[in-house]
């Protein structure tokens, strides 16, 4: 597909993905199908339409998962078949599908999503109006062969968006966002926990400043505030495109995050050296409360932990603030100026850091470190379930909490606490049901090996030979 793409015209498209969101071991993603995170920026977002361009099959699974995760819009969808593909006809009905949805009255903003197939056939969503009726119209490629994650792909369509905001702030006035803070502001960037927007003020106060609107954006207008800020602060790394944006408009970006007392005092220090404003009086009143957080809520485990969030390295670093051991911590991102921090402080207390991992190397560690508690991705959570290890899913147990200041630093004492309780529950489990359900006997009504029928082998392999000589026979 990645062949075809480049020769249906789609080099330009392609090389920039892959610059900005480097390949790891895998030619494909391990996680969800990148989209998903596009799609979601697109429908949390007010006024904003999303229509896909892809096989069935995919915009289905996109949509149910969506809808899983509290989509309350419904996602617009352009069918095609081989004929339409082939002839180019699947761009005109997704023009028209544009010109039709487009209506100020309703949407300030379309975005258009290319799948795998459309991108493959080259599709060219950038020959798409920019502006219709004064909507705006944001056509995006999201292939699976092109985006490694689905955290990545967030940043696919935040950095298009924000790179029309700026352009439209550049050309003259533009809407007045929704609030305006009074002070100068930061830009958080990355997908937070409700919460940690509010935590980060409270550290930024002293310091003359407020948060301003984060990336990805709520509504269109608020994209000119996240614009207009004093410094942006890269709390998720891999937000390539955006930090660009960022740096186009003139604004300093910062990395890392206020976690623990290390994190928040770092953190701190370097919002106070991109706006010349002292840090002290900050740190004066946020750190002791970030230490009596974590002293009083500790952790005594060994923990590994992996995900495809983002997040990874700041949790690592609590949990080892905390008082965890923490020898492994992979992420499926890639790694970026803006998480050297933490990898930095993580690596030097003896963390392996690993970007960019994979599934097979997150168990691996996992199996190694044969930890108290691992945190990961759903398979490897599987995994360690079958092996006796208590274990948290990454996305809805750990990102479901506050992360910063005094809040988050209190916030995963109790659920850690309340798993690795269960290590003996679950030896005695694994014990009971030793190997059934396991190999070969996995599934439902199997007691021995399945046998193939008898001759099966051998029509298999007539089969094989006839169509060999067949190919042959055309060749010649």
């Amino acid at each position: 597909m990645l062949q075809a793409a480049r020769s249906a015209g789609k080099s330009e498209s392609l090389d920039r993905l892959l610059t900005d969101y480097p390949r790891g071991p895998h030619d494909q993603p391990q996680s969800m199908c990148p989209a998903f995170g596009a799609l979601r920026i697109g429908l949390r977002m007010r006024r904003t339409a999303t229509i896909l361009s892809g096989s069935a099959c995919c915009v289905y699974g996109l949509t149910f998962t969506s809808h899983f995760y509290g989509a309350k819009r419904s996602v617009g969808y352009v069918p095609f078949n081989s004929e339409t593909l082939v002839r180019g006809q699947l761009y005109e009905d997704i023009r028209n599908a544009v010109y039709e949805i487009a209506k100020p009255a309703d949407y300030d903003t379309v975005v258009v999503i290319n799948l795998c197939v459309p991108t493959a056939s080259g599709v060219p969503l950038d020959r798409l109006p920019k502006v219709i009726d004064g909507v705006r119209i944001i056509g995006i490629d999201v292939p699976g062969f092109g985006v490694p994650t689905h955290a990545e792909a967030k940043d696919v369509l935040s950095g298009a968006m924000l790179r029309y905001a700026r352009l439209e702030a550049e050309s003259g006035p533009v809407s007045r966002p929704r609030a305006v803070a009074g002070l100068p502001t930061v830009t958080p960037i990355g997908e937070l926990f409700p919460l940690d927007p509010v935590g980060i003020g409270a550290l930024l106060a002293p310091m003359g400043l407020a948060v301003g609107p984060q990336v990805p954006s709520r509504e269109w207008r608020d994209l000119y505030g996240a614009l207009d800020c004093a410094v942006a602060a890269a709390v998720h790394p891999f937000y390539t495109a955006s930090i660009r944006e960022m740096r186009a408009a003139g604004r300093q970006v910062v990395g890392s995050g206020p976690v623990g007392v290390d994190g928040t005092a770092a953190w701190l220090d370097a919002i106070g050296a991109a706006t010349g404003i002292s840090a002290d009086t900050a740190k004066a009143r946020a750190l002791p409360a970030i230490r009596a957080a974590l002293d009083a809520n500790p952790i005594r485990a060994r923990i590994t932990v992996s995900g495809y969030e983002g997040s990874e390295l700041l949790v690592a670093r609590l949990l080892t603030e905390a008082g965890a051991t923490v020898p492994y911590v992979g992420t499926a991102c890639p790694k970026t100026e803006w998480s050297e921090p933490d990898r930095a402080w993580l690596e030097s207390r003896g963390t392996h850091v690993q970007y960019r991992a994979s599934l097979e190397q997150d168990i691996a560690a996992m199996t190694d470190a044969m930890p108290d508690l691992a945190v990961g991705t759903t398979p490897l959570v599987q995994k360690a379930k079958a092996l006796g290890i208590p274990s948290l899913y990454f996305t809805n147990m750990v990102s479901a909490r506050p992360l910063f200041g005094s809040a988050g630093a209190g916030a995963l004492a109790a659920i850690v606490a309340a798993q690795t309780k269960g290590r003996e529950r679950f030896a005695r489990m694994v014990s009971f049901f030793g190997s059934a359900g396991a190999g070969e006997s996995a599934g439902y009504g199997w007691t021995d090996i399945p046998k193939d029928p008898p001759g099966s082998k051998d029509r298999y392999r007539k089969a094989r030979e006839a169509k060999a000589k067949a190919t042959q026979a055309v060749g010649t």
